[in-house]
């Protein structure tokens, strides 16, 4: 069954075309993800289909009584607290709704009212909702945006489950390669359709990896041949005046748009400038002693009588160190950041930023931005005008002419995060704090902030819940309890997430159905030494243990050697008593280490 038919669709944008001709249809079955650049149309495509937006051009048909569902990038919720939001019209099926907010992290503000919800909690009130009803489509942007890893995870498998037709704009890898059978490609102004060739096995984003390489290959391979052809007919054209004015006018018209034609117009130009540089690290970076936090007051002023949202967290951030941070919504990873950042102070303990140490920080709400100036504006700050090199950074991160002019307001949800980026590295900070960076990002600028980060001198300590990103960008993750308190996890990401599994099947006697148990589970061990740091120190101890093992060693070799002289060997016993106490006092600090080392899994 047809569920949706899209033919000819135009958008516009006030300083560009975004797509032309795009035609799609989504039926019974079909799990299609969209894809393309940062500003492309991938939004504005969705709210032409789900009917919140008119085609400039083109018709979209709806299957005669179809129910299609819709989740926006930016939702917006009626008056009223949580629950009645979701569960209100569900007639007698309202645990369904209060099962769903427990299941994307709401349970704890079920009565709270909606004009008071952060905007990251008002769209899981939103995705909620809408998967408490049932659909014959569902319209999704962006949905784990603002979701933690388990709901994360509930929603790939609900989303795999569903029957009906999915339209999905997400640029989580892992969940448009698990839930995807179809991927659309936006790319410049044309849509590409990719199907998996066996449509029983494979997922739709393996099949737009794959085309769209072949794609770009097919169209080096055409440039090369136009050169060959157009070298050829333009040392036809050059040839003689009598040979030229006997020549089919038809020939020399071929030819000229041939050479004037060039290659066709790239995407984007060159790779994404992120290597901007940074200032220089000393060998302290950030020291966390003992850091607790609580907020102190509501809104009017009372005391909330909330307890510490962290406590007791200590951790050594030193240069070269990649920490992801995870945790389940409202356990303070975002907290933790301000306070590295020196946004909010530590109720208690000390944060101990080194020297040296210079933070940027790209935070998950873009505060810094004024939505009211121009781009250029924003980039150029206090100088007034861009310079050159400003202008040259904006076409390093793809803001090309027109879009340098645009009012901020204007610029997509990608490009906005593009911007902060930007404006992010180039104060050249040595501490980077990633505040869920893959939020809205397209996939080649998520490659290419990957890659940057492989060789990017400093410290960078990531909030992510996109388990690709913190796979390919973090060696150590510290995890949040939900109790206040943190800790290295050993086996990272998935070591984490399996522990969290355990939790979750592990139930307490009498507890509502889906409460977990809070009580069963083992607490993370506590270390204040991350793996990067330990294997430094291990490295250090070795070799200072080498050192004194082989002076020690040279010391029996020379008393062997002096023995029948009675005043060296007083000498020499003295400088062993010393050289035997360095060794013993190095092997005792190897061994603890190791010690700690084994107790975070790590290889030795």
């Amino acid at each position: 069954m047809i569920l949706i038919d899209a033919q000819g669709l135009r958008a516009t944008r006030p300083d560009r075309p975004l797509f032309t001709d795009l035609s799609l249809t989504l039926s019974d079955g079909d799990r299609i993800g969209v894809v393309g650049l940062n500003g492309c149309g991938k939004s504005t495509l969705l709210n032409m289909l789900s009917g919140e937006r008119e085609p400039e051009a083109g018709v979209v048909r709806r299957g005669r009584g179809a129910r299609i569902g819709a989740l926006g990038q930016l939702p917006l919720l009626p008056r009223g607290t949580v629950r009645s939001v979701v569960c209100d019209g569900l007639d007698g099926r309202e645990w369904q709704g209060e099962a769903m907010l427990q299941r994307l992290g709401m349970a704890d503000v079920l009565d709270a009212a909606t004009d008071e919800l952060s905007g990251g909690q008002k769209k899981r009130v939103a995705l909620a909702a809408l998967l408490s009803r049932e659909w014959d489509a569902l319209i999704l942007d962006e949905p784990t945006n603002h979701l933690d890893l388990d709901a994360i995870g509930y929603l790939e498998e609900w989303l795999a489950a569903f029957g009906g037709g999915l339209l999905l704009v997400t640029h989580d890898r892992h969940v448009l390669d698990r839930v995807t059978n179809k991927v659309l490609e936006i790319d410049r102004g044309t849509g590409y359709v990719h199907v998996p060739q066996n449509r029983t096995a494979g997922s739709g984003y393996a099949a737009y990896l794959t085309a769209r390489s072949e794609r770009e290959a097919q169209a080096a391979a055409s440039e090369q041949t136009r050169k060959n052809l157009a070298r050829h007919e333009l040392a036809w054209l050059r040839r003689g005046a009598p040979a030229r004015s006997t020549k089919p006018k038809a020939r020399v018209d071929t030819a000229k748009a041939l050479i004037a034609r060039g290659p066709q117009a790239s995407a984007r130009e060159g790779d994404i400038g992120l290597s901007l540089g940074s200032a220089r690290l000393g060998s302290r970076g950030v020291e966390l002693h003992g850091v607790g936090f609580s907020w102190p007051e509501t809104r009017d002023g009372t005391d909330r009588g909330s307890p510490l949202v962290l406590t007791g967290v200590d951790h050594m951030f030193e240069p070269g160190d990649r920490v992801g941070i995870v945790g389940p919504n409202g356990v303070g990873k975002s907290t933790l950041l301000d306070l590295i950042a020196g946004r909010l102070q530590p109720s208690q303990g000390l944060v101990d930023i080194g020297a040296t140490v210079k933070i940027g920080y790209y935070d998950q709400l873009g505060r810094d931005l004024d939505v009211n100036q121009r781009v250029r504006d924003a980039v150029a700050g206090d100088k007034g005008e861009p310079s050159i090199a400003d202008v040259k950074l904006m076409r390093q991160f793809w803001f090309d002419g027109d879009t340098q002019l645009a009012p901020i307001s204007t610029l997509s949800g990608g490009e906005r995060r593009r911007l902060q980026l930007l404006l992010t590295l180039i104060e050249q900070p040595n501490v980077l704090l990633l505040d869920e960076p893959t939020n809205d990002l397209d996939l080649d600028t998520l490659r290419a902030l990957e890659e940057f980060l492989d060789d990017w001198p400093g410290i960078v300590v990531v909030v992510s819940h996109d388990r690709v990103f913190l796979d390919r960008t973090v060696t150590e993750v510290l995890a949040i309890d939900g109790h206040g308190r943190a800790a290295l996890m050993p086996g990272g990401v998935a070591g984490w997430l399996a522990q969290r599994a355990t939790q979750a099947s592990t139930i307490a006697p009498g507890a509502p159905p889906g409460r977990r148990s809070t009580t069963t589970a083992a607490p993370i061990p506590v270390s204040k030494k991350s793996q990067s740091t330990l294997r430094r120190q291990l490295g250090v101890a070795d070799r200072e243990l080498a050192e004194a093992i082989a002076a020690r060693d040279r010391l029996h070799t020379q008393m062997s050697a002096d023995g029948a002289n009675h005043e060296a060997l007083v000498r020499l016993s003295s400088e062993l008593v010393i050289c035997q106490t360095r060794v013993d006092t190095t092997e005792e600090r190897w061994l603890a280490l190791a010690d700690q080392a084994e107790s975070l899994g790590m290889d030795i």
